[in-house]
């Protein structure tokens, strides 16, 4: 699976980077906003930062705007991966962008059907959204199964791009059900190393070796 940062923190990609627990990087034009700085500078950092796709999102919501935005985007960096919204013109200007040669990540998917119409568009990556079905009681995960299972029964090539992923336990059962990517905030991805039982299994371990003296150096 292939951990993607949902971020426009460019120090906190850094870390996670230099972790080696990023392949991609996800963000939108609010994201890049509360930091205060221009969109296509921010995009053009973090895409010099990583080796990855980096998922940069038109803000125009009619075909004819949206295409010539991801147009702009796309000349930012090779790894620019366009994101479109999953409306009938985001679709429109998927297949258009797609056969140009451009990557394709089609976010706000809420339904299998909606994931269907998006790999036939042409999309590289569909984007799911887990939390955001669970605030209305509807269970996320279902969704990626049922999107894994409709991709796998005719090959379909879009990678799922499980989004809006909330706690550790969203990223492990994205993972067993077979979702390509996850993408989280860099909280969520660091706190995958936390265990109660490691860190009093850590605590114990540096308790006897003072009481015993032991040094390596």
């Amino acid at each position: 699976m292939k951990f993607f940062v949902d971020t426009a923190d460019v120090d906190a990609i850094r870390e996670l980077n230099d972790l080696g627990f990023v392949d991609g990087v996800t963000t939108n034009p609010s994201l890049i906003k509360k930091s205060g700085r221009d969109i296509l500078e921010v995009t053009k950092e973090i895409c010099d930062l990583v080796d990855g796709p980096v998922s940069a999102e038109v803000t125009a919501i009619d075909y004819d705007g949206m295409v010539a935005e991801g147009r702009k985007l796309a000349t930012i960096a090779d790894n620019v991966v366009i994101k479109l919204p999953l409306t009938l013109d985001g679709l429109k200007a998927c297949k258009t962008l797609s056969n140009e040669g451009h990557k394709i990540n089609v976010t706000l998917c809420f339904s299998a059907n909606q994931a269907l119409l998006a790999a036939k568009s042409g999309a590289t990556y569909i984007s799911p959204f887990v939390g955001r079905l669970d605030d209305i009681n509807i269970d996320g995960l279902d969704l990626i199964e049922d999107i894994r299972t409709i991709y796998d029964n005719y090959g379909y090539d879009t990678e799922i791009l499980a989004a809006s992923i909330r706690t550790v336990n969203h990223i492990s059962d994205c993972a067993k059900i077979g979702a390509d990517v996850i993408t989280a905030p860099p909280g969520v991805i660091k706190s995958m190393a936390n265990h109660v039982l490691t860190d009093k299994g850590l605590a114990q371990f540096v308790a006897d070796i003072k009481e015993a003296g032991i040094k390596i150096l």
